[in-house]
């Protein structure tokens, strides 16, 4: 007997090929419904699985693989004196290669206005039972479920055989599929049967499936790390790499963090990030005009920091980037003057990206757990004058970039800013009056002048002392959350001073 493959695909990409490979190795393929169809239209010899199960499909489809001589055929251990018997026994030959892939259960759950009964009838349940049976089993079968792999699998055919390592690693693959496949079942279902989602599940549901790609390090060199990113990668995780070194965690992690803050900032520009906080952000209609506006805010911190475009860099941007040493650049679109430019630093990694995506949950380890919340994100909040004087059009334009940056700053957080550029930055701090004074000084030791700035504060200042610092070195308006017990004082303050103070209602932590 021939020995037998099964193919049955939701995803046909790639599948005349493949089983034009397989049976030109002399496979016999075995087959359901549309993949049976769509192969015998293609002139592939093809067996319908009810000639290998003796029944028709039935329910409508719902029942077309789940059957003993199917899962025998894939499950019997060949080194198994007692399992090749009964295979001998019921005249099967063993199915040494499973392609499948599920039924399009995602795509159809997120269709605007899907009906219900649509979304449970692509919750597949053979396709699922056939990839575990057979990553089981990956000692004597080879399973593929992801179309991306037909052309390695057919090459190590050719060569005599799938290895070990290579069954092995689709195995995995295959269960990482359905377990993400399950999860996101899980995660989806319940709103279209009028119950709560799972948060967690929101949050994790995508990377089950997704390809690891080893890392530099983590944190420090003996720690190792990897990216997970699913196929269907969306913002920063669908980079793509022109140059440069391996990335390592900690390229990553700034590389996000300034990805998503350029991509907040009020109109285009540029932010540089250096050990998960703000170097500098700047706006301008030029991504060389507005990365020089982000780097004077502190050039000393920016070395060796991540610089995030959210305009195309051209060659008189890469040009003025260059004299600075930077672990990563990371924009939308370079010119062909621009990749020259760094194609010099041989070593710098440049990297092209989509806009960030949104509704995300962010996920943090704690010892023995794992801490799941949505993301801060949007601008919701409602600006309320608490002052005797309100902002003059300048001062709200700084504060608006203010407040956009001091979001994407470690908590404690104030940021300092012109209407067009960020001018000193304190964070990280227990103390906010503390990250007042390290703004201020930042400020001073860039060389640059606080006289009519505004701040963004991202919690409520809980004294007067914060504030009274900030309008010593010439700041104008601020803007902060409210809430504290002493808004009264601080407002007072305010008013003596002849700052413009709004709330916005809203406070911006980042731990």
């Amino acid at each position: 007997m021939k020995p037998l493959c099964l193919l049955s695909v939701s995803d046909k990409r790639g599948l005349e090929a493949f089983a034009r490979g397989l049976a030109g190795l002399g496979y016999e393929i075995v087959s359901t419904g549309g993949t049976a169809r769509a192969l015998a239209v293609a002139g592939v010899p093809v067996r319908e699985v009810t000639e290998l199960t003796g029944i028709p499909e039935v329910l409508d489809g719902r029942v077309k693989t789940l059957h003993p001589r199917v899962f025998a055929a894939i499950l019997a251990d060949l080194d198994e004196p007692t399992h090749r018997k009964v295979l001998e026994d019921w005249a099967l030959a063993p199915i040494a290669l499973v392609a499948v892939n599920l039924y399009p259960f995602t795509a159809t759950a997120t269709r605007p206005g899907v009906k219900p009964a649509d979304v449970i009838e692509n919750i597949d349940i053979g396709g699922p039972s056939l990839l575990r049976a057979a990553a089981k089993n990956h000692r004597h079968v080879t399973v593929v479920v992801d179309p991306d792999d037909y052309p390695a699998v057919l090459d190590a055919l050719n060569a005599g055989g799938t290895s070990e390592e290579l069954r092995r690693r689709l195995a995995v693959k295959a269960f990482r599929h359905t377990a993400a496949y399950d999860a996101a079942i899980a995660h989806q279902l319940p709103r279209h049967l009028g119950l709560e989602t799972s948060l967690l599940l929101e949050g994790v549901a995508p990377w089950l499936a997704a390809e690891e790609t080893p890392l530099r390090y983590g944190e420090n060199p003996h720690q190792s790390a990897v990216f997970a990113r699913p196929a269907a990668a969306r913002g920063l995780a669908a980079f793509e790499q022109l140059q440069g070194k391996e990335l390592s965690y900690n390229n990553l992690m700034d590389a996000d963090g300034a990805w998503r803050l350029v991509h907040d900032l009020p109109s285009a520009g540029v932010a540089i990030i250096k050990h998960g906080g703000p170097c500098g952000a700047g706006l301008g209609e030029s991504a060389g005009t507005a990365y020089v506006r982000a780097l004077a805010c502190d050039p000393v911190s920016a070395f060796g920091g991540v610089i995030a475009s959210s305009l195309p860099l051209d060659g008189e941007a890469a040009k003025r980037i260059a004299e600075l040493f930077a672990e990563v650049v990371v924009a939308p679109a370079l010119d062909e003057e621009a990749r020259k430019v760094f194609s010099a630093k041989k070593n710098l990694r440049v990297l092209l990206a989509p806009p960030p995506v949104g509704g995300t949950p962010r996920l943090r380890v704690v010892d023995g757990g794992l801490l799941v919340q949505t993301a801060d994100e949007g601008w919701q909040e409602e600006w309320r004058v608490v002052t005797r004087r309100a902002p003059s059009e300048e001062e709200s334009a700084a504060l608006a970039l203010a407040w956009r940056v001091v979001k994407h700053a470690p908590s404690n957080a104030v940021v300092a800013a012109s209407a067009t550029a960020t001018m000193g930055i304190g964070a990280g701090q227990p103390s906010r009056v503390d990250s007042c004074r390290i703004a201020v000084e930042k400020a001073r030791s860039a060389g640059l002048s606080l006289a009519g700035t505004a701040a963004g504060s991202d919690a409520f200042f809980p004294f007067p002392d914060g504030v009274e610092v900030l309008a010593a070195a010439g700041v104008t308006a601020v803007a902060q959350p409210g809430g504290s017990v002493r808004d009264a004082e601080v407002i007072a303050a305010a008013d003596r001073l002849g700052l413009a103070m709004v709330f916005t209602g809203r406070r911006h932590f980042r731990h």
